[in-house]
């Protein structure tokens, strides 16, 4: 039994809790810092299958969290890329009126993204296609974000972990939660090695749960959120076959409907040298379904079938024909349909079937029974919990951590 004392315990080594981790580091170097995941290595769930996408700050509704962070870390995550020398592509995005009837939301989105600090500008149908030849405004009128870019998650991930064991955090890696006791402030944490058992007794000063995809699980362990759960949803993407006679540049991103928290099938360049399409919102059956029957989870999908058909029955905000739209476009010919709506002269042949796929949790109020759009931390007994940390988390991961660190029990107390 290997016996550990830290000031601060971090449950989740995804971009979040790498985050409050270097956030904790820069104010104070001495600070002892134990990062707990349950996978051998970083990157294999939200984070890392992230879109790598940087985000503007356009969407999110003034005096959100979501808006409160997202341009500042934006910022500061592409500077310290840059200082690092990672790859960056300098594209930027064009959202455009899939239909007739989002037009108006141009002009709700132009004032967002101004009052949120965004650059952000409303272009004519010369400068559309100037920017994106082979799209197609119903309008003539879209929106430009010059300042969105894209990175690669993986590459950023892996040299953050790096400067962070420099600094002298550990990284327990492969190692699963099998008891908490609360109140005495510790963790039992059992590796994942059959053929070599090891067992660790962490007792800690402060605990993060930036558990991701499981955080609201972990958070029920501290008595915090019970009514609260996370609603799996899978993104799947196809990618551009090189051979098509089109090519993009730039992000193309549909209009979103502002009443959920999911953007739409977009098109984006990638630094792969590749161009992706996606991703879809359908339902997983499991927190780590990406794959067929991999991952699924019965007891959960029926609890997901239960809460989603609340939603349907509902029909807050035309759910039921959002719900049905992405639904369906997990079938190619659908995804074709809603693809075509950005860009018409996309044929099936040019969609090659990819492994890109990756799962947004979404947190689910079920007392309200209404799906959480904005960031949601909550406090326990010497814990701070990051219950929805979905897009644009990874973007706004630097300013994300500070705003955490300053409103959560341990930061008040310092």
């Amino acid at each position: 039994m290997n016996k550990q004392v830290t000031d601060i315990a971090i449950i989740g080594c995804g971009m979040v809790g790498l985050a409050i981790a270097h956030q904790l580091k820069q104010k104070n170097p001495n600070i002892s810092i134990e990062i707990i995941d349950k996978e051998n290595q970083i990157g294999l769930h939200s984070s890392g299958r992230n879109s790598g996408i940087l985000h503007a700050g356009i969407y999110y509704p003034p005096n959100s969290l979501k808006a409160k962070v997202c341009i500042n870390g934006a910022k500061r995550l592409k500077q310290w890329c840059q200082k690092k020398g990672l790859d960056i592509l300098e594209c930027g995005k064009v959202i455009t009126p899939q239909d007739p009837k989002f037009d108006d939301q141009l002009d709700v989105l132009l004032n967002r993204g101004i009052k949120n600090g965004a650059e952000v500008y409303l272009i004519n149908e010369q400068e559309f296609y100037s920017k994106v030849p082979y799209g197609r405004t119903s309008t003539g009128r879209a929106l430009w974000s010059p300042n969105t870019c894209v990175v690669k998650p993986m590459e950023i991930l892996k040299a953050l972990a790096s400067d962070l064991q420099r600094d002298n955090v550990r990284f327990n890696l492969g190692y699963k939660i099998s008891n908490i006791e609360v109140k005495k402030k510790y963790l039992r944490l059992d590796n994942n090695d059959i053929s070599q058992k090891k067992t660790i007794e962490l007792h800690y000063g402060h605990l993060f749960n930036t558990a991701g995809l499981h955080a609201d699980r972990v958070a029920k362990s501290f008595d915090v959120g019970d009514n609260l759960t996370l609603l799996p949803f899978k993104g799947l993407y196809w990618k551009l076959d090189s051979n098509a006679p089109i090519n993009f540049q730039t992000n193309l991103y549909p209009v979103p409907d502002l009443d959920l928290p999911f953007l739409g099938i977009h098109i984006s360049p990638n630094l792969d040298g590749n161009t992706y399409l996606g991703p879809t919102a359908i339902p997983a059956w499991g927190r780590e379904n990406y794959y067929d029957f991999n991952g699924i989870e019965p007891l959960m999908a029926m609890n997901f079938l239960g809460h989603i058909s609340r939603q349907l029955w509902k029909d807050s905000n035309g759910f039921r024909r959002y719900a049905i739209e992405q639904g369906i476009q997990g079938i190619k010919p659908f995804f074709l349909q809603a693809a075509q709506k950005l860009a018409p002269s996309l044929k099936s042949e040019h969609l090659i079937e990819c492994k890109k796929v990756g799962i947004r949790p979404q947190l689910y109020d079920q007392a309200q029974g209404k799906l959480i759009q904005d960031f949601l931390v909550r406090e326990g007994v010497s814990s701070t919990h990051v219950l929805n940390a979905i897009s644009p988390a990874f973007t706004a991961s630097f300013a994300l951590a500070d705003l955490i660190l300053e409103n959560s029990n341990f930061g008040a107390s310092k």
